[in-house]
């Protein structure tokens, strides 16, 4: 590899990690500033706040677990983390997983059997639930068995579904733009804001000697 593809690559993984990282930062920012200064339901569609309203500490327990996995989830993938501070990446990774994930997901959960847009949006968000509580085991698992390559590739997946708090609010007024009807929209995009993003994670970190982080 010449040093030109190789300083090349390196700002490709550099400006593809601050893009993920400020999206990441930006929707944690964003959901503590409409779910902690402002009345609940605000932001959603109208037809939703009722079951806002009804289910206020799952979705208060959802939405500030997945703003800590948010935010820690971008530090996790920094290689001088891992390598200099060790510690400090295993327990920004226990609060990850045992907060972030474990509560996120449980929560999550019981809100995708209350999903506004009928079964096809309930079973899009309960999949995504359980596969961000599956990945997140299967990483814990990895690590306690030190299998560290195991383990960044199921964190990569975690954190994929992870991401799907910011693709959500990306499909949304990307859909509205197009002039698709929101009760036609959100169930396609219970699926369409977390199946692609593990599809790029495989195809793009998965793949054997590409994990290394900037």
């Amino acid at each position: 590899m010449s040093c030109a593809t190789w300083r090349a690559g390196e700002v490709i993984r550099v400006t593809g990690f601050a893009a993920l990282a400020a999206l990441s930062f930006g929707v944690a920012v964003y959901a503590i500033a409409v779910y902690g200064f402002l009345p609940l339901g605000w932001a959603v569609h109208p037809d939703m706040r009722a079951t806002f309203e009804a289910h206020r500490a799952a979705i208060y327990a959802h939405v500030f677990a997945s703003v800590l996995a948010l935010a820690l989830g971008p530090f996790q993938f920094r290689a001088r983390l891992r390598t200099t501070r060790p510690h400090v990446h295993a327990w920004m990774g226990r609060l990850y997983l045992g907060v972030g994930v474990l509560v996120g997901g449980f929560a999550g959960l019981f809100m995708a059997l209350h999903a506004f847009g009928g079964l096809a949006a309930r079973l899009g968000f309960a999949c995504l639930a359980l596969g961000w509580l599956y990945t997140g085991a299967r990483a814990y698992a990895a690590i306690r068995g030190r299998d560290v390559a195991a383990h960044r590739r199921w964190m990569v997946r975690n954190f994929a579904l992870t991401f799907a708090a910011v693709t959500l609010r990306l499909w949304l007024p990307g859909s509205k733009v197009a002039g698709v009807e929101f009760e036609l929209a959100y169930p396609a995009i219970a699926w369409l804001c977390w199946v692609p993003n593990l599809v790029v994670a495989e195809l793009l970190f998965n793949r054997p000697k590409t994990l290394t982080q900037p």
